[in-house]
Protein backbone atom coordinates (compact mmCIF):
# COMPACT_ATOMS: atom_id res chain seq x y z
CA UNK A 1 0.00 0.00 0.00
CA UNK A 2 1.10 3.32 -0.35
CA UNK A 3 1.08 5.19 2.70
CA UNK A 4 1.52 8.71 3.84
CA UNK A 5 2.39 10.19 7.03
CA UNK A 6 2.15 13.65 8.53
CA UNK A 7 4.54 14.48 11.23
CA UNK A 8 7.83 13.01 11.69
CA UNK A 9 7.76 13.30 15.46
CA UNK A 10 8.33 10.01 17.63
CA UNK A 11 5.25 8.76 17.01
CA UNK A 12 5.35 9.78 13.34
CA UNK A 13 8.72 8.84 12.15
CA UNK A 14 8.29 5.40 14.10
CA UNK A 15 5.21 4.34 12.58
CA UNK A 16 6.67 5.27 8.92
CA UNK A 17 9.89 3.00 9.16
CA UNK A 18 7.95 0.89 10.99
CA UNK A 19 5.25 0.18 7.97
CA UNK A 20 7.95 0.56 5.73
CA UNK A 21 9.58 -1.98 7.12
CA UNK A 22 6.75 -4.91 6.93
CA UNK A 23 6.44 -3.57 2.92
CA UNK A 24 4.48 -0.32 2.37
CA UNK A 25 5.59 1.97 0.30
CA UNK A 26 5.69 4.99 2.68
CA UNK A 27 6.32 9.09 2.37
CA UNK A 28 6.73 10.76 5.73
CA UNK A 29 6.33 14.16 5.65
CA UNK A 30 7.19 17.26 7.75
CA UNK A 31 7.10 21.10 7.57
CA UNK A 32 11.24 21.00 9.35
CA UNK A 33 13.35 20.70 5.91
CA UNK A 34 15.90 20.40 8.53
CA UNK A 35 14.29 16.99 9.95
CA UNK A 36 13.38 15.88 6.32
CA UNK A 37 16.71 16.38 5.08
CA UNK A 38 18.44 14.48 7.91
CA UNK A 39 15.52 11.60 7.48
CA UNK A 40 16.29 11.28 3.54
CA UNK A 41 20.40 11.39 4.33
CA UNK A 42 19.58 8.36 6.30
CA UNK A 43 20.32 9.78 9.78
CA UNK A 44 16.66 9.79 13.29
CA UNK A 45 16.32 13.72 13.92
CA UNK A 46 15.70 11.76 17.22
CA UNK A 47 17.28 9.20 19.55
CA UNK A 48 15.30 5.56 19.74
CA UNK A 49 16.39 2.27 20.77
CA UNK A 50 16.97 0.67 16.91
CA UNK A 51 15.14 3.25 15.34
CA UNK A 52 18.37 4.70 13.73
CA UNK A 53 19.24 1.07 12.43
CA UNK A 54 15.82 0.57 10.62
CA UNK A 55 15.77 3.79 8.89
CA UNK A 56 18.81 3.14 7.04
CA UNK A 57 17.85 0.29 6.07
CA UNK A 58 14.83 1.49 4.61
CA UNK A 59 15.55 5.07 3.28
CA UNK A 60 15.64 5.42 -0.62
CA UNK A 61 13.71 2.26 -0.90
CA UNK A 62 10.58 1.82 0.54
CA UNK A 63 10.61 4.97 2.45
CA UNK A 64 11.07 8.92 1.51
CA UNK A 65 10.61 11.98 3.45
CA UNK A 66 9.30 15.69 1.87
CA UNK A 67 7.59 18.91 3.05
CA UNK A 68 4.68 18.86 0.86
CA UNK A 69 1.15 17.54 2.44
CA UNK A 70 -0.29 18.01 -1.37
CA UNK A 71 2.61 15.57 -2.95
CA UNK A 72 1.93 13.11 -0.36
CA UNK A 73 -1.78 12.70 -0.82
CA UNK A 74 -1.81 12.47 -4.61
CA UNK A 75 0.60 10.38 -4.15
CA UNK A 76 -0.46 7.79 -1.68
CA UNK A 77 -3.65 5.80 -0.97
CA UNK A 78 -3.89 6.46 2.94
CA UNK A 79 -2.57 9.31 4.93
CA UNK A 80 -1.94 8.81 8.47
CA UNK A 81 -1.94 12.29 10.68
CA UNK A 82 0.47 11.74 13.80
CA UNK A 83 1.13 15.71 14.55
CA UNK A 84 1.26 16.66 18.36
CA UNK A 85 -1.84 17.40 20.66
CA UNK A 86 -0.39 19.24 23.63
CA UNK A 87 -2.14 20.28 26.61
CA UNK A 88 -2.18 24.00 27.02
CA UNK A 89 -3.96 23.64 30.86
CA UNK A 90 -7.40 23.45 30.03
CA UNK A 91 -7.62 20.96 26.80
CA UNK A 92 -5.74 19.47 23.83
CA UNK A 93 -4.18 21.86 21.32
CA UNK A 94 -5.94 21.03 17.82
CA UNK A 95 -4.57 23.72 16.14
CA UNK A 96 -1.92 21.20 14.22
CA UNK A 97 -4.61 18.96 13.44
CA UNK A 98 -6.73 21.48 11.48
CA UNK A 99 -4.03 22.85 9.46
CA UNK A 100 -3.03 19.32 8.96
CA UNK A 101 -6.76 17.95 7.96
CA UNK A 102 -7.14 21.30 5.76
CA UNK A 103 -4.63 21.00 3.91
CA UNK A 104 -5.27 17.20 3.40
CA UNK A 105 -8.94 18.48 2.31
CA UNK A 106 -7.23 20.54 -0.26
CA UNK A 107 -5.53 18.12 -1.54
CA UNK A 108 -8.33 15.29 -1.90
CA UNK A 109 -10.42 18.31 -4.00
CA UNK A 110 -7.71 17.88 -6.80
CA UNK A 111 -8.12 13.61 -6.49
CA UNK A 112 -9.85 11.93 -8.71
CA UNK A 113 -9.66 8.72 -6.38
CA UNK A 114 -11.01 7.10 -3.15
CA UNK A 115 -8.41 8.14 -0.21
CA UNK A 116 -8.37 7.42 3.40
CA UNK A 117 -7.11 9.54 5.91
CA UNK A 118 -6.69 8.36 9.76
CA UNK A 119 -6.25 9.96 13.33
CA UNK A 120 -3.17 8.50 14.98
CA UNK A 121 -2.84 11.69 16.83
CA UNK A 122 -4.26 11.26 20.75
CA UNK A 123 -7.52 13.27 20.69
CA UNK A 124 -10.61 13.56 22.75
CA UNK A 125 -13.72 11.44 21.92
CA UNK A 126 -15.56 13.18 19.01
CA UNK A 127 -12.62 14.74 17.49
CA UNK A 128 -12.70 12.84 14.85
CA UNK A 129 -16.07 12.57 13.81
CA UNK A 130 -16.82 16.17 14.86
CA UNK A 131 -13.83 18.39 14.02
CA UNK A 132 -11.28 16.61 11.74
CA UNK A 133 -14.79 15.20 9.06
CA UNK A 134 -16.07 18.78 8.87
CA UNK A 135 -12.54 20.50 8.13
CA UNK A 136 -11.65 17.53 5.84
CA UNK A 137 -15.25 17.89 3.74
CA UNK A 138 -15.12 21.83 4.02
CA UNK A 139 -11.69 21.78 2.08
CA UNK A 140 -12.06 19.24 -0.25
CA UNK A 141 -15.99 19.69 -1.35
CA UNK A 142 -16.59 16.17 -1.11
CA UNK A 143 -18.30 13.62 1.23
CA UNK A 144 -16.97 11.36 3.82
CA UNK A 145 -18.26 7.68 3.19
CA UNK A 146 -18.57 8.46 -0.13
CA UNK A 147 -15.28 10.01 -1.83
CA UNK A 148 -13.15 9.40 0.93
CA UNK A 149 -12.58 7.32 4.08
CA UNK A 150 -11.89 8.62 7.53
CA UNK A 151 -10.52 6.51 10.24
CA UNK A 152 -8.99 6.86 14.09
CA UNK A 153 -6.13 4.22 15.24
CA UNK A 154 -4.16 5.47 18.07
CA UNK A 155 -0.75 4.42 18.68
CA UNK A 156 0.27 1.95 21.96
CA UNK A 157 3.93 3.02 21.58
CA UNK A 158 6.77 3.21 24.58
CA UNK A 159 9.25 5.54 24.17
CA UNK A 160 12.74 3.51 24.43
CA UNK A 161 10.33 -0.05 22.95
CA UNK A 162 8.70 2.10 19.82
CA UNK A 163 10.27 0.15 17.23
CA UNK A 164 9.52 -3.28 18.95
CA UNK A 165 6.19 -2.11 19.89
CA UNK A 166 5.69 -1.24 16.57
CA UNK A 167 6.62 -4.33 14.64
CA UNK A 168 5.13 -6.40 17.32
CA UNK A 169 1.75 -4.96 18.44
CA UNK A 170 -0.47 -6.50 20.92
CA UNK A 171 -3.23 -5.31 19.63
CA UNK A 172 -4.69 -2.85 17.15
CA UNK A 173 -7.88 -0.37 17.37
CA UNK A 174 -9.12 0.49 14.42
CA UNK A 175 -11.99 3.41 14.49
CA UNK A 176 -13.85 3.84 10.95
CA UNK A 177 -16.97 5.82 10.15
CA UNK A 178 -17.72 2.89 7.76
CA UNK A 179 -16.93 -0.68 6.32
CA UNK A 180 -14.58 0.50 3.46
CA UNK A 181 -12.53 2.73 6.28
CA UNK A 182 -12.27 -0.15 8.19
CA UNK A 183 -11.53 -2.59 5.03
CA UNK A 184 -8.71 -0.14 4.06
CA UNK A 185 -7.32 0.10 7.78
CA UNK A 186 -7.41 -3.58 7.83
CA UNK A 187 -5.57 -4.07 4.79
CA UNK A 188 -2.55 -1.39 6.26
CA UNK A 189 -2.02 -3.92 8.78
CA UNK A 190 -2.43 -7.39 7.12
CA UNK A 191 1.66 -7.60 8.01
CA UNK A 192 0.58 -8.04 11.44
CA UNK A 193 -0.57 -12.19 11.04
CA UNK A 194 -2.31 -12.98 14.06
CA UNK A 195 -2.19 -9.58 16.07
CA UNK A 196 -5.83 -9.28 17.77
CA UNK A 197 -7.38 -6.77 15.51
CA UNK A 198 -10.03 -4.24 17.27
CA UNK A 199 -12.98 -2.62 14.71
CA UNK A 200 -15.16 0.01 16.38
CA UNK A 201 -16.38 3.67 16.10
CA UNK A 202 -13.92 6.48 16.20
CA UNK A 203 -15.12 7.70 19.31
CA UNK A 204 -14.27 4.36 20.97
CA UNK A 205 -10.99 4.40 19.43
CA UNK A 206 -9.83 7.74 20.90
CA UNK A 207 -11.21 6.61 24.30
CA UNK A 208 -9.28 3.39 24.42
CA UNK A 209 -5.92 5.39 23.89
CA UNK A 210 -6.56 7.54 27.08
CA UNK A 211 -8.39 4.89 29.01
CA UNK A 212 -4.92 2.86 28.62
CA UNK A 213 -2.59 5.46 29.23
CA UNK A 214 -4.60 6.83 32.39
CA UNK A 215 -4.44 3.53 33.70
CA UNK A 216 -0.81 3.10 34.19
CA UNK A 217 -0.28 6.51 35.05
CA UNK A 218 -3.00 4.99 37.79
CA UNK A 219 -0.39 1.96 38.85
CA UNK A 220 2.55 4.60 38.53
CA UNK A 221 0.68 6.65 41.13
CA UNK A 222 -0.89 4.10 43.32
CA UNK A 223 2.39 2.42 44.05
CA UNK A 224 4.33 5.64 44.58
CA UNK A 225 1.69 6.44 47.40
CA UNK A 226 1.68 3.25 48.75
CA UNK A 227 6.15 3.97 48.80
CA UNK A 228 5.45 6.86 50.65
CA UNK A 229 3.29 5.16 53.41
CA UNK A 230 5.65 2.11 53.42
CA UNK A 231 8.83 4.19 54.27
CA UNK A 232 6.69 6.38 57.34
CA UNK A 233 6.35 3.07 58.60
CA UNK A 234 9.94 1.25 58.50
CA UNK A 235 8.97 -0.87 55.88
CA UNK A 236 10.79 -1.30 52.21
CA UNK A 237 7.88 -1.15 49.33
CA UNK A 238 9.55 -2.49 47.08
CA UNK A 239 9.42 -5.90 49.57
CA UNK A 240 5.83 -4.86 50.05
CA UNK A 241 5.28 -4.79 45.90
CA UNK A 242 7.35 -8.33 45.51
CA UNK A 243 4.56 -9.94 47.85
CA UNK A 244 1.55 -7.84 45.61
CA UNK A 245 2.98 -8.90 42.46
CA UNK A 246 3.51 -12.85 43.38
CA UNK A 247 -0.38 -12.87 43.38
CA UNK A 248 -1.29 -15.16 40.24
CA UNK A 249 -3.82 -12.92 39.33
CA UNK A 250 -0.55 -10.96 38.33
CA UNK A 251 1.88 -13.33 37.76
CA UNK A 252 0.45 -16.39 36.65
CA UNK A 253 2.20 -19.65 36.76
CA UNK A 254 2.81 -21.35 33.60
CA UNK A 255 1.87 -24.88 32.24
CA UNK A 256 5.70 -26.29 33.21
CA UNK A 257 5.65 -24.22 36.52
CA UNK A 258 7.51 -21.15 35.87
CA UNK A 259 5.95 -17.85 36.49
CA UNK A 260 5.09 -15.40 33.96
CA UNK A 261 6.13 -11.72 34.86
CA UNK A 262 3.91 -9.82 32.63
CA UNK A 263 5.55 -6.25 31.24
CA UNK A 264 2.76 -3.93 33.45
CA UNK A 265 3.99 -5.29 36.93
CA UNK A 266 6.84 -2.65 35.91
CA UNK A 267 4.42 -0.17 36.90
CA UNK A 268 4.07 -1.51 39.96
CA UNK A 269 7.26 -0.21 41.77
CA UNK A 270 8.07 2.49 43.49
CA UNK A 271 9.66 5.61 42.01
CA UNK A 272 10.23 9.55 42.00
CA UNK A 273 7.16 9.46 38.71
CA UNK A 274 6.33 9.15 35.83
CA UNK A 275 7.01 11.95 32.94
CA UNK A 276 7.54 11.82 28.95
CA UNK A 277 4.79 13.26 26.69
CA UNK A 278 1.85 10.80 26.66
CA UNK A 279 0.85 10.46 30.39
CA UNK A 280 1.06 13.58 31.71
CA UNK A 281 -0.32 15.14 28.70
CA UNK A 282 -3.28 12.56 28.35
CA UNK A 283 -4.27 11.97 32.10
CA UNK A 284 -4.76 16.04 32.28
CA UNK A 285 -6.73 15.80 28.77
CA UNK A 286 -8.90 13.50 30.14
CA UNK A 287 -9.19 15.14 33.52
CA UNK A 288 -10.17 18.66 31.75
CA UNK A 289 -12.52 16.55 29.35
CA UNK A 290 -14.30 15.29 32.30
CA UNK A 291 -15.44 18.12 33.60
CA UNK A 292 -16.25 19.78 30.05
CA UNK A 293 -18.95 16.64 30.41
CA UNK A 294 -20.02 17.25 33.87
CA UNK A 295 -18.16 13.61 34.95
CA UNK A 296 -15.09 14.74 37.36
CA UNK A 297 -12.66 12.69 37.16
CA UNK A 298 -11.23 12.23 41.17
CA UNK A 299 -8.85 9.08 40.82
CA UNK A 300 -7.61 10.95 37.81
CA UNK A 301 -6.66 14.01 39.49
CA UNK A 302 -5.33 12.17 42.53
CA UNK A 303 -2.94 10.60 40.44
CA UNK A 304 -1.41 13.99 39.31
CA UNK A 305 -1.62 15.04 42.56
CA UNK A 306 1.09 12.32 43.60
CA UNK A 307 2.92 12.50 40.64
CA UNK A 308 3.48 16.48 41.19
CA UNK A 309 4.16 15.84 44.29
CA UNK A 310 6.64 12.81 43.53
CA UNK A 311 10.06 14.41 42.39
CA UNK A 312 10.02 16.40 46.20
CA UNK A 313 11.11 13.00 47.64
CA UNK A 314 14.17 12.75 46.38
CA UNK A 315 14.75 15.83 47.96
CA UNK A 316 13.43 14.69 51.02
CA UNK A 317 15.60 12.09 51.59
CA UNK A 318 18.95 14.26 50.03
CA UNK A 319 18.15 16.38 52.93
CA UNK A 320 18.58 13.61 55.79
CA UNK A 321 22.24 14.04 55.04
CA UNK A 322 22.44 17.38 53.81
CA UNK A 323 19.96 19.96 55.03
CA UNK A 324 21.60 22.69 53.32
CA UNK A 325 22.55 22.16 49.63
CA UNK A 326 24.41 25.48 49.15
CA UNK A 327 27.85 24.28 47.76
CA UNK A 328 27.06 20.93 47.79
CA UNK A 329 28.22 19.03 44.85
CA UNK A 330 25.20 16.74 43.65
CA UNK A 331 25.02 14.60 40.39
CA UNK A 332 21.98 14.43 38.94
CA UNK A 333 22.23 10.74 36.68
CA UNK A 334 19.50 10.69 34.08
CA UNK A 335 17.58 13.34 32.52
CA UNK A 336 15.62 11.01 29.99
CA UNK A 337 12.62 10.31 31.59
CA UNK A 338 12.84 6.78 30.73
CA UNK A 339 15.93 4.78 28.88
CA UNK A 340 16.03 3.51 26.00
CA UNK A 341 14.70 7.41 24.42
CA UNK A 342 16.41 11.11 24.39
CA UNK A 343 12.83 12.38 25.42
CA UNK A 344 13.38 14.73 28.45
CA UNK A 345 9.37 16.45 28.46
CA UNK A 346 8.02 16.10 31.87
CA UNK A 347 10.99 14.21 33.11
CA UNK A 348 10.92 14.24 36.97
CA UNK A 349 14.69 15.31 36.27
CA UNK A 350 13.58 18.81 35.34
CA UNK A 351 11.90 19.55 38.42
CA UNK A 352 14.93 18.36 40.90
CA UNK A 353 17.20 20.08 39.09
CA UNK A 354 15.69 22.99 39.10
CA UNK A 355 15.29 22.95 42.83
CA UNK A 356 18.76 21.84 43.36
CA UNK A 357 20.04 25.04 41.63
CA UNK A 358 17.33 27.35 43.84
CA UNK A 359 19.25 25.55 47.04
CA UNK A 360 22.65 26.78 46.07
CA UNK A 361 23.64 23.12 45.10
CA UNK A 362 26.58 22.50 42.65
CA UNK A 363 24.87 20.19 39.89
CA UNK A 364 26.33 18.06 37.66
CA UNK A 365 24.03 16.01 35.22
CA UNK A 366 24.67 13.54 32.95
CA UNK A 367 22.30 11.29 30.30
CA UNK A 368 23.79 8.86 27.80
CA UNK A 369 21.27 10.03 25.07
CA UNK A 370 19.63 13.40 26.19
CA UNK A 371 22.48 15.67 26.24
CA UNK A 372 21.14 18.13 23.40
CA UNK A 373 17.94 18.38 25.18
CA UNK A 374 19.32 19.07 28.70
CA UNK A 375 21.68 21.92 27.17
CA UNK A 376 18.73 23.46 25.76
CA UNK A 377 16.81 23.98 29.16
CA UNK A 378 19.51 24.47 31.67
CA UNK A 379 22.94 25.88 29.48
CA UNK A 380 25.49 26.74 32.14
CA UNK A 381 23.89 26.63 34.65
CA UNK A 382 24.99 23.35 35.40
CA UNK A 383 28.18 21.12 34.24
CA UNK A 384 27.50 18.49 31.62
CA UNK A 385 29.08 14.97 32.32
CA UNK A 386 30.49 13.24 29.17
CA UNK A 387 30.67 9.79 30.45
CA UNK A 388 29.81 8.06 33.75
CA UNK A 389 32.85 7.80 34.63
CA UNK A 390 33.56 11.55 35.22
CA UNK A 391 29.92 12.63 35.91
CA UNK A 392 30.70 10.56 39.76
CA UNK A 393 33.86 12.42 40.67
CA UNK A 394 33.65 14.41 43.49
CA UNK A 395 30.36 14.55 44.05
CA UNK A 396 28.86 14.14 47.96
CA UNK A 397 25.36 13.03 46.77
CA UNK A 398 24.13 11.29 43.54
CA UNK A 399 20.96 11.59 42.35
CA UNK A 400 19.49 8.22 40.42
CA UNK A 401 16.60 9.60 38.31
CA UNK A 402 16.37 7.45 35.25
CA UNK A 403 16.57 3.54 34.93
CA UNK A 404 19.58 3.46 32.22
CA UNK A 405 20.99 -0.27 32.50
CA UNK A 406 24.59 1.96 32.62
CA UNK A 407 23.89 2.97 36.31
CA UNK A 408 23.78 -0.37 37.67
CA UNK A 409 27.89 0.11 37.58
CA UNK A 410 27.82 2.54 39.97
CA UNK A 411 28.63 0.37 43.02
CA UNK A 412 31.53 -0.72 41.36
CA UNK A 413 32.63 3.32 40.54
CA UNK A 414 32.25 4.04 44.06
CA UNK A 415 34.07 1.08 45.76
CA UNK A 416 37.40 2.47 46.09
CA UNK A 417 36.40 5.93 47.19
CA UNK A 418 37.80 7.46 49.86
CA UNK A 419 34.56 9.64 50.40
CA UNK A 420 31.38 7.91 50.03
CA UNK A 421 28.38 9.94 48.49
CA UNK A 422 24.92 9.75 49.87
CA UNK A 423 23.43 7.65 46.83
CA UNK A 424 19.34 8.19 46.13
CA UNK A 425 17.97 5.57 44.26
CA UNK A 426 14.84 7.51 42.47
CA UNK A 427 14.57 4.09 40.39
CA UNK A 428 15.15 1.77 43.31
CA UNK A 429 18.05 0.34 40.47
CA UNK A 430 20.47 -0.65 42.73
CA UNK A 431 20.68 -2.97 45.96
CA UNK A 432 20.19 -1.29 49.03
CA UNK A 433 23.40 -3.00 50.48
CA UNK A 434 25.44 -2.23 47.03
CA UNK A 435 27.34 1.29 48.29
CA UNK A 436 28.02 2.81 51.16
CA UNK A 437 25.53 5.31 51.99
CA UNK A 438 22.39 4.70 50.63
CA UNK A 439 18.76 6.57 50.36
CA UNK A 440 15.40 4.79 47.85
CA UNK A 441 11.89 5.83 47.20
CA UNK A 442 9.65 3.86 49.40
CA UNK A 443 12.59 2.65 52.06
Amino acid sequence: MRVSIIGAGYVGLVSAVGLAEVGHDVLCVDRDKSKIDLINEGKSPIYEEGLAELLAANIGKRLRAITSIAEAVNQTDLTIIAVDTPFDGERIVLRSIEDVAREIGRALAEKDSYHTVVVKSTVVPGTTDSFVLPILEEASGKLAGEDFGLGMNPEFLREGQAIADFLNPDRIVLGGIDRRSHDVMSDLYEPFAGVELLRTTTRTAEMVKYTANSLLATLISFSNEIANLAARVGVDAMEVMRGVHLDKRFTPIDGDGSRVWPGAISYLEPGCGFGGSCFPKDVKSLIAFGEEHDSPMRILQSVMDVNEAQPAKMLDLLGRHFPDLDGVAVTVLGMAFKPGTDDIRESPSLEVTEQLLARGAVVTVYDPVAHHGVVKVFGDRVTHGEDLESTLEGAQAILLMTRWSDFERIPELLKTRPQQPVVVDGRRLLAKDSVAIYQGIGL
